[in-house]
């Protein structure tokens, strides 16, 4: 009795199926890839541009050294110990300033968001202060508290409370009524419906305040530092600018933007952990 040879597999649509993975995988690869080109290449543009014109001369390089040199300057600084002095001196203050406006801003933008009389008591003057510019008040702050940190501190204070008071209100009150509705018919308490259905809805918005208040609070601090101060990467910059150490001064402002993007990162990363129950698309 002769044996039937068994016919062969057909492998086409596992070759296909392989196709197709090896294809969705390459076209995520260089979507991820141009996503973060993009940027870069904005950046590499904009330095490159800041690189070439002082050496070409159509800028002083006195006044613009080229950005070589500034990075020259900023790591000659991270070398001696000044910059992290300066760089310590101005998150200290800020972040002090910072969480303490957290503090008192959100719980106070819940209590005037959900109830009605604390809302009608507080209104007139949040509207009074909040048109009045921070650094329009430093010289108060001097004046009460001296020249000290106490009075760059509550100018932080000051400048990070209201991005963050008026953007948690904004969150508590726009909140869907139908989820409120929904989840004391199911016999939520008034904590609970704050902890499971409001604050959850109300984190973006609350978010956006708080990314506000980290900006001002590093810009504000600066020019704090400028006026008076002995540590500071605002007083880094202005004693580069009188002593005429330019790229000094460049590489202390080069500080504050990294600084600056950091602090957001860190922001987002603590949004998105926060945020997960959201439906992304």
């Amino acid at each position: 009795m002769v044996a039937t040879p068994k016919p062969l597999a057909d492998k086409t649509p596992d070759i296909a199926q392989r196709s197709q993975a090896g294809g969705k995988a390459a076209r995520y690869i260089g979507s991820t890839a141009w996503r973060i080109a993009k940027p870069s290449i904005a950046i590499a543009i904009f330095l490159g541009i800041w690189e070439a014109a002082p050496r070409l001369g159509l800028v002083d390089k006195v006044f613009l050294p080229p950005f070589t040199e500034v990075v020259s300057a900023f790591f000659t600084l991270a070398e001696n110990g000044q910059l992290q002095e300066h760089v310590s001196a101005s998150l200290t203050r800020a972040l002090t300033g910072f969480f303490v406006a957290i503090a008192i801003a959100i719980p106070l933008g819940i209590a005037i968001a959900w109830y009605r009389p604390v809302s009608d008591f507080l209104n007139p003057i949040l509207e009074l202060f909040r048109n009045t510019a921070a650094l329009a008040l430093l010289p108060v702050f001097v004046l009460i508290l001296g020249i000290g940190e106490e009075s760059k501190i509550a100018l932080v204070i000051y400048a990070c409370t209201f991005p963050i008071l008026l953007n948690t209100i904004s969150g508590v009150r726009t909140v869907d009524p139908l989820l409120i509705k929904s989840a004391a018919s199911l016999g939520f308490s008034s904590i609970r419906l704050f902890q499971k259905v409001v604050l959850p809805a109300a984190v973006p918005t609350i978010f956006t305040g708080i990314r506000m208040a980290a900006a001002s609070s590093i810009l504000v601090l600066i020019a704090a530092e400028m006026v008076g101060a002995k540590a500071g990467l605002g007083y880094l910059i202005t004693a580069s600018q009188l002593n005429f150490q330019i790229p000094n001064m460049y590489a202390g402002i080069v500080a504050i933007s990294l600084l600056g993007l950091t602090i957001n990162a860190i922001l987002v990363l603590i949004e998105r952990r926060l945020s997960r129950w959201r439906v992304t698309t």
